[in-house]
């Protein structure tokens, strides 16, 4: 269904119908939730035996465990940071991504103004609340 049809049936029983969907998806992400909290429990018991036994891998009939350094990069100083970029010309240091919020409010404040190369894409959107 598009949002230019016109649906067979009424829109007060697509909205109990959307409701019933919402709450059993809450439902189901609570679950899971509970689930993922009962993983990283797991996890660190893992990660707790490979320390004590001084490893890095382990095999049981179950399966394969390893750990492994997972890095994340991140700057308190975005001002020098964006200094460091400049004087040593290495702008892959940042991710091509846009702001949606700042463009969006750039946008409104300059209408005269189109910076090159931007796209953008919109579209309608449903709400749907329980009254």
């Amino acid at each position: 269904m598009t949002d230019e049809s016109t649906p067979d049936i009424p829109a007060e029983k697509l909205v109990k119908v959307y409701l019933k969907m919402k709450a059993a998806k809450s439902a189901l992400e609570a679950e899971i939730k509970k689930i993922d909290g009962q993983m990283e429990q797991v996890k660190a018991g893992l990660l707790g035996y490979l320390k004590v036994q001084n490893l890095e891998t382990a095999r049981t009939s179950e399966g394969l465990f390893y750990r492994s350094i997972r890095k994340r990069y991140t700057t308190n100083n975005w001002e020098a940071m964006g200094k460091f970029v400049l004087e040593h010309q290495v702008p892959e240091l940042y991710e091509k991504r846009l702001h949606q919020g700042n463009v969006q409010q750039f946008l409104e404040e300059h209408p005269e103004l189109l910076p090159p190369g931007l796209n953008v894409d919109s579209e309608y959107t449903i709400t749907v609340r329980k009254e």
